[in-house]
């Protein structure tokens, strides 16, 4: 079985059939040295009908019953915008097959301006509304510095639940059962568990530890706002990229000739702070390299063989000195505190209160949830089952 060298010229363990090696946390190799996370996929695209004759179906289903239950409504359907590809998508899918979204942004006050321009280039093309939460930067910043402060890895962490609390208030709020996320299992995968985790518990528990500012305009998820939103009122998570033929590449090149979107440089880059994360605190503090999540998505989808990806994955990136000036001036740090934060044993989730137990101990009534699509069946696997 082949091996490839990594950064530090250790050989290491690949899977035949991606770029994901034997130090990705969870990671089990088939006799054909294929891995589990390979494996997981194709049981998804067998469940979804990803990309065939199955997957059209379940989605036209699907969109036919927005419709049905937006009737007199005034939007049938509320979508999360980022200005990113995937997003970007996915307003223009669902405005194309007739639907009335409000199209909902999280503002943590780190976007790009390229992001930015992208949201309101579409939005203004599409003539679809928009509604934008945006937070207060000093208390944002504040909820950041507490992460980092802590030594966690999920620095930004903050900003993914604050802003499914948001999808959900405004759902909510205009009274729609139905909320689009753009996210593809096929392009990105689906995270393994290992080191990062959060929830509205212990993004509470760090920054009560680490934080000075109270928190007032976030939006905090707790565990009884999350069970009020998905159980009783039944909003449901849906997300149509998981059952179409979706390609990042092609829908960049669509979307840059339909609306003269800009793409942003890479995966997750729309965003300043997700950019430092993964451009410099992955890599510098935990040694580890997301990359290979778009890469094996590449590999196995043959848009870019194993050794091109590998090659591509274990190259030095070059960081731009400015991101890491602008983190400082943001978070009010000195560039001594900076590095010796940087060099702490890194710390985990593990070690601060969280709801993972209690999803755990809900597990039954989770499996029937996400099979009635009010949870992704990412959230089942990730956040209630047993690691």
């Amino acid at each position: 079985m082949k091996k490839f060298l990594t950064k530090n010229s250790k050989l290491v363990q690949v899977c035949t059939n991606c770029i994901y090696d034997e130090n990705v946390d969870g990671i089990k190799f088939d006799i054909q040295g294929k891995c589990n996370y390979c494996a997981q996929i194709e049981s998804l695209i067998k469940e979804y009908g990803t990309g065939g004759k199955k997957g059209k179906l379940l989605l036209k289903e699907i969109f036919r019953k927005i419709k049905k239950d937006g009737r007199g409504k005034k939007y049938d359907c509320i979508v999360g915008v980022s200005g990113g590809t995937d997003s970007s998508y996915l307003i223009d899918l669902i405005h194309r097959e007739g639907l009335r979204p409000l199209a909902v942004h999280f503002d943590n006050t780190w976007n790009s301006e390229i992001a930015t321009m992208n949201i309101k280039k579409m939005l203004k093309s599409l003539k679809i509304d928009l509604y934008t939460k945006v937070i207060n930067s000093d208390e944002m910043d504040d909820i950041f510095r507490s992460f980092f402060l802590a030594g966690v890895a999920e620095l930004d962490s903050s900003t993914d639940l604050g802003y499914a609390t948001v999808l959900y208030k405004v759902a909510t709020k205009f009274n729609v059962k139905y909320v689009l996320e753009g996210h593809s299992f096929v392009t990105e995968g689906i995270t393994p568990l290992g080191t990062n985790y959060f929830d509205g518990k212990y993004i509470q528990g760090i920054h009560k530890k680490y934080g000075k500012i109270k928190m007032n305009s976030y939006p905090l998820m707790t565990f009884t706002k999350f069970l009020y939103w998905t159980l009783f009122k039944r909003i449901k998570k849906i997300r149509p990229l998981w059952y179409i033929d979706y390609s990042k590449e092609k829908a960049r090149k669509i979307l840059e000739k339909k609306f003269g979107w800009q793409y942003y440089g890479g995966h997750h880059l729309e965003n300043q702070m997700t950019k430092f994360v993964h451009l410099v605190y992955f890599p510098s503090k935990f040694n580890t390299d997301y990359s290979n999540n778009n890469l094996s998505a590449l590999v196995r989808n043959k848009i870019m063989s194993r050794d091109e990806a590998w090659r591509i994955y274990t190259k030095k990136k070059n960081v731009e000195k400015a991101l890491i000036d602008y983190f400082l001036k943001r978070l009010k740090l000195s560039k001594k505190e900076y590095q010796r934060i940087m060099k702490k044993k890194p710390r985990y989730w593990t070690e601060f209160p969280t709801y993972k137990k209690r999803f755990e101990y809900f597990s039954p009534i989770f499996f029937l949830m996400q099979k009635a699509n009010l949870v992704p069946k990412s959230f089942y696997l990730k956040y209630c089952k047993k690691n």
